[in-house]
């Protein structure tokens, strides 16, 4: 058994060569690794605490073949998805129909749920949207969800080779769980007094409308006609137009008493 801290940053030491991006000769690649391992192995130790049980070389070592099949199937089907969304892009003809699958996985490991997960959204036309930990499921958007089965056909694949990576318990010959075209299926409606009916409500105003006491506006004046008293004014500027007279040339009443009395 070799310790996983010692495994770790020999990992470390390989990542930094991918990071580092450096010139593909043999002396180049074999000198960032050391590099690597020199900065990796350090930090390894400091966190070793995380890595306290030891790890089966030969066991790893056997996954490594299941690990290249899970890479190469894995590029394939990223350039088959970027070929797809380039022809929906240059057509825009084509019919999109977005939706949400329900996707229950096998594999039960952190990691391995991680890698499904992290493969899903790289690939161009998927994305992976929540982890549901109760049921190991992963809610999956596609942009074309018309075939679902098609979409999660490499899923499938990619469990099947992730199970004998990560030495899963259960194993490829495992049945696959059912997915679920429609997840908000899952989730029932809320009752129906809690949505918006706008048949009652109209009703409700009905009811508001002919409730006893309630006056109703002059229909009159809801169309600008003339009232009562708009007439009777109307009738008098036409008496004043007859006399040649204004109304407001006339003398006041209460002024010519009282000249009258004086």
């Amino acid at each position: 058994m070799t310790r996983r801290w010692v495994v770790a940053g020999v990992l470390f030491g390989a990542l930094w060569v991918f990071v580092r991006g450096v010139e593909l000769t043999l002396d180049a690649v074999v000198g960032q690794f050391l590099l690597g391992v020199v900065v990796g192995m350090p930090v390894a130790f400091l966190f070793r605490r995380l890595y306290e049980e030891g790890i089966d070389l030969g066991e790893t070592l056997s996954s490594v073949p299941y690990a290249v099949l899970y890479v190469l199937v894995f590029l394939r089907e990223v350039v088959v998805a970027n070929l797809d969304v380039a022809y929906r892009v240059l057509a825009p003809w084509t019919p999109i129909e977005p939706q949400v699958i329900f996707v229950p996985l096998r594999v039960e490991t952190d990691l391995g749920v991680t890698t499904i997960a992290n493969s899903i959204t790289i690939t161009p036309g998927t994305l992976t949207l929540d982890h549901d930990p109760e049921e190991n499921a992963l809610y999956v958007h596609v942009i074309d969800g018309r075939n679902p089965q098609a979409i999660v056909e490499p899923i499938r694949t990619w469990e099947d080779y992730a199970l004998m990576m990560f030495d899963e318990p259960r194993s490829p010959d495992d049945p696959a769980p059912e997915i679920a075209v429609h997840p908000e299926d899952r989730n029932p409606p809320p009752p129906a007094d809690h949505q918006f009916d706008r048949e009652g409500e109209a009703e409700q105003v009905q009811d508001d409308r002919t409730k006893p006491g309630r006056t109703e506006p002059d229909e009159r004046t809801n169309r600008n006609e003339p009232t009562d008293r708009d007439e009777e004014a109307n009738l008098d500027n036409r008496t004043d137009r007859d006399d040649g007279t204004n109304r407001d040339d006339r003398p006041n009443r209460k002024d010519g008493g009282e000249d009258d009395g004086r």
